[in-house]
């Protein structure tokens, strides 16, 4: 079997399951998850050493378990606000959101919203600042590089989870999902709004004009990014394309588009 063929039927020799412990299986998405996580603390506690930011590590490891638990909850929450049409039942019984059994069988969670996450991650970090005293434009430039380091590894677990799957397509480095070759899109994600954009951050650190510039063109890449992506990946099966063509992650990256722009402007007239 020749490399190309290999590839675009590469769903067909791969397990999701990376292994099991007694009935709890363990699949390579949840990996590359804890993987992104621990990407993104080493990046941060590498910038605010080596760029002098006056955050202490001991203080960054007590902001990533805010966050962390602020992303968890944003995500999944997020996912049934943004993503699931009948959701009443969710919202007047939140606690099923986190329930990972279905009729007595273990199911796992699945499903988590990108921007749920990071309106999570915003009420987190704002709690964190206000009760630890700390700089939250300096912070939030040192996460802005961070994110999109650890990022990568969350698309490529979506890619190996066999999820959010690309458009139809006839491209040769498509992949067989179901029988229909398609736009590998989650790993167009991992390059364009991971990849690309902690190589653009990572460079500008070092001319950055003021405090929160980085964390407000983070966010308009990223919308930017996301944007172009979603030409590549398949609308949401239950939402479809929320108005005209567009999809909920292109209405939702324009609003965080928005949101940066914003800040930028602000910031900079501050400084």
């Amino acid at each position: 079997m020749d490399l190309i063929n290999y590839w675009q039927h590469i769903y067909e020799h791969f397990n999701v399951v990376a292994f099991q412990v007694w009935i709890f299986k363990i699949h390579w998405y949840a990996i590359m998850y804890i993987l992104a996580l621990l990407v993104a603390l080493y990046v941060a506690k590498y910038l605010i050493n080596k760029d002098n930011i006056g955050i202490d590590n001991k203080t960054l490891d007590e902001y990533f378990v805010w966050v962390e638990i602020g992303v968890i909850l944003g995500a999944r929450i997020g996912y049934f606000v943004f993503y699931v049409p009948e959701n009443s039942y969710y919202l007047l019984h939140p606690w099923q959101m986190f329930n990972p059994f279905i009729d007595g069988h273990f199911v796992g969670i699945r499903g988590m919203s990108y921007h749920g996450a990071v309106i999570g991650f915003g009420i987190a970090t704002l709690l964190f600042v206000k009760f630890k005293k700390v700089n939250l434009w300096k912070l939030l430039d040192v996460v802005a590089v961070a994110i999109p380091a650890g990022y990568v590894f969350g698309r490529i677990g979506n890619f190996l989870n066999q999820e959010l799957i690309g458009r139809v397509t006839d491209v040769p480095w498509g992949i067989y999902v179901h029988g229909i070759l398609r736009h590998p899109s989650q790993l167009y994600e991992a390059f364009f709004e991971g990849i690309v954009i902690f190589i653009i951050l990572f460079l500008r650190r070092k001319h950055k004009k003021f405090d929160g510039e980085l964390i407000s063109l983070y966010m308009i890449l990223y919308g930017i990014f996301r944007s172009f992506c979603e030409l590549f990946r398949m609308p949401d099966v239950q939402l479809g394309f929320v108005i005209g063509h567009f999809t909920m992650g292109e209405l939702l990256s324009f609003v965080m588009i928005l949101g940066g722009v914003i800040i930028y402007m602000v910031r900079s007239n501050e400084a």
